[in-house]
């Protein structure tokens, strides 16, 4: 059965979007987690940043998901879909980050496949691009995990804390999706 708001539910969380309601619980979920994101990505920090996202995932070529647990709605990460290209491509890049309270525990995993299968089948895409940095084991764990294979190495592709980083690029396609 789906929760209310839910996009897709899985046995311990469900995926919805996020809206202004979220706020104040994720800017608190990001302050406890600064340290344990850095230096792999800097989420939004203030209001102002967060209203910035909520905008930015309304746009046709944007998805934003909270990883919720289903015990108790809270949010325990993020996983945005973006650069959404339709046509020819069908593709788009994959970010994610958990809060440090939920780090380690499955449910970004779980959240993960949701949002594969979500992207797959409502959003029509075939592939999905994660880069990431090579020192980051956790990220590059859930997307093996999940099936993404290990297209290659993206020199000082992204700037991240004012600083060009080397990312690995992980995809994965339809066909290649673990139901």
């Amino acid at each position: 059965m789906k929760r209310p708001g839910a996009v897709e539910v899985g046995c311990r969380v469900f995926i919805r979007v996020p809206t202004a309601r979220d706020r104040d619980e994720f800017l608190a979920l990001m302050r406890s987690s600064r340290r344990s994101l850095r230096p792999w990505v800097e989420p939004p920090a203030g209001r102002a940043a967060f209203a910035a996202y909520l905008k930015r995932t309304r746009r046709p070529t944007e998805r934003g998901f909270f990883v919720c647990r289903r015990e108790d709605r809270v949010i325990a990460g993020v996983i945005n879909v973006s650069q959404i290209f339709h046509g020819a491509f069908q593709s788009a890049y994959l970010g994610f980050y958990a809060g440090a309270s939920f780090m380690g525990k499955g449910y970004m995993s779980e959240g993960l496949r949701l949002v594969l299968r979500h992207a797959f089948s409502e959003l029509g895409l075939h592939r999905l691009e994660a880069n990431i940095q090579p020192g980051n084991r956790a990220s590059i764990r859930l997307v093996r995990r999940a099936g993404f294979r290990r297209e290659g190495l993206s020199p000082r592709y992204l700037k991240v804390f004012g600083r060009w980083r080397d990312h690995e690029r992980w995809a994965i396609t339809v066909e290649n999706l673990r139901r």
